[in-house]
């Protein structure tokens, strides 16, 4: 996971910080994220304190994720007419007020498990529509068409860094505090990115009228996804990893003190882990010129998190524990980004925010089906069990896509090529060649 690099190279993994847009964004997600992962692992922590069963953590986390699923194709065509900018300071204002809901109840300690499902659950509609607006609306953020992959590794970056320092800063306040806390701080967080959003210069006209009915809209981009073979073949996976991977988050309280014998600091040290092996994913991403070639990353980095799954569900050392999840989290970062920048870069731009609403369900939708069944098999067959069968079935799915990749290439290459992508590496390559190449006499 090599991170070093030249003065040039990291200038090439921040060139999305160009655009005004994207900086004010950048930052206000910066803050307002370290504050949502320490409600992730404070309502966690909440939860298994008060149950001590895994089958509650998968609950909550379906309660959590189900309106993705359900609401995410609809909200898609939503996100195609709105305004993308003014329905994201919506969401955010509604996601603030819902965490101090939280801290409402969790600080003078009457909170109950149905009072932090139905949060869960209003939370999770509006993830429904927030994430696929946030998706569609950066191309709207960045000045350069050009600066697209780099601006979703940044975020990836960005998610990872928050993902570093919020849990383990939740792991403190939780065992100082109480989880209360964690939920206020988070709340007050938002006001970095509602700030954020209002200070940005959008060009008008981000409201498309239509003069198709919406269900006809629903209609075409569930055609357009389903047909189109690389887009098809990417959410699958993706739909894949979610289901039987992504679930490893909810029974990380479970590891945490039962394999490993540890407390609320061991569990924030194992998800800062994970974020310190995605962070590198994702910088890694950043720093790479050209979106070409990552079909092979999205395998070969779908069959590294499930290796690392693997491991960690055998393990019962906490050094070995902590250096698995630095590896999962690489691989789940890597497969994630780079999913997310082939789908932006193929995709046609009048069924952007459905085919982003389709990722948001393969991502966050597929979750809770398997934050459910890990729940249910880890009382049945136990939590290391469950991971191992949930990292073989990753693996899986990374040499199935490496099966089908000749064909998406094949399909993806005249795309590129009418975007100006493969010109414009072959006439680097030519260039580079030209300077190695004495001049003729």
């Amino acid at each position: 996971m090599p991170l070093a690099g030249t003065s040039s190279d990291w200038k090439l993994a921040i060139r999305a910080l160009r655009s005004r847009n994207y900086r004010l964004f950048f930052g206000g997600q910066s803050v307002s994220l370290i504050g949502t992962w320490m409600t992730r692992i404070a309502t966690s922590w909440l939860i298994y304190r008060l149950t001590g069963s895994a089958l509650a953590l998968g609950i909550v986390s379906f309660a959590g994720q189900i309106p993705a699923f359900v609401l995410g194709p609809i909200a898609g065509v939503w996100v195609d007419r709105w305004d993308r900018r003014r329905t994201l300071v919506i969401t955010q204002i509604l996601s603030m007020g819902q965490s101090l809901a939280l801290a409402a109840l969790a600080l003078p300690g009457i909170i109950t498990v149905p009072e932090v499902l139905a949060l869960s659950l209003f939370q999770g509609l509006i993830n429904a529509v927030d994430m696929p607006a946030r998706q569609a609306f950066l191309i709207e953020m960045i000045e350069r068409r050009s600066d697209l992959g780099n601006a979703i590794a940044l975020n990836s970056s960005m998610v990872n860094a928050a993902r570093l320092i919020g849990p383990a800063v939740a792991g403190v306040v939780v065992a100082a505090l109480g989880e209360g806390y964690c939920f206020l701080i988070d709340g007050v967080s938002y006001i970095g990115v509602v700030a954020s959003l209002l200070l940005m210069s959008v060009r008008p006209a981000a409201t498309v009228r239509r003069p198709t009915t919406a269900w006809r809209d629903l209609v075409d981009g569930w055609q357009y996804v389903s047909r189109f073979r690389p887009i098809r073949s990417l959410l699958l996976l993706m739909m894949l990893i979610s289901l039987v991977g992504q679930p490893y988050t909810v029974l990380m309280p479970v590891f945490a003190s039962q394999a490993l014998h540890g407390n609320s600091y061991t569990l924030g040290f194992l998800v800062a882990a994970s974020g310190v092996g995605a962070l590198a994913g994702a910088v890694t991403l950043a720093m790479r010129r050209t979106v070409v070639g990552l079909g092979r990353v999205v395998f070969v980095s779908a069959m590294l998190f499930g290796a690392g799954l693997i491991g960690f569900g055998l393990s019962s050392w906490l050094w070995l524990s902590l250096s698995l999840m630095l590896v999962t989290g690489f691989g789940m970062m890597r497969h994630m980004a780079a999913t997310n920048t082939i789908l932006q870069t193929i995709v046609e731009e009048d069924k952007r925010g459905r085919a982003m609403a389709f990722y948001s369900m393969a991502f966050m939708g597929m979750a809770p089906f398997g934050s459910l069944l890990a729940g249910l098999l880890a009382t049945r067959i136990g939590a290391s069990n469950t991971l191992v069968l949930g990292g073989a079935g990753c693996v899986a799915g990374g040499v199935w896509f490496a099966a089908q990749l000749p064909a998406i290439r094949a399909i993806v290459r005249p795309i590129y090529v009418e975007l100006g992508i493969l010109p414009e590496l072959a006439e680097g390559v030519q260039a580079a060649s030209a300077m190695q190449t004495p001049p003729q006499a």
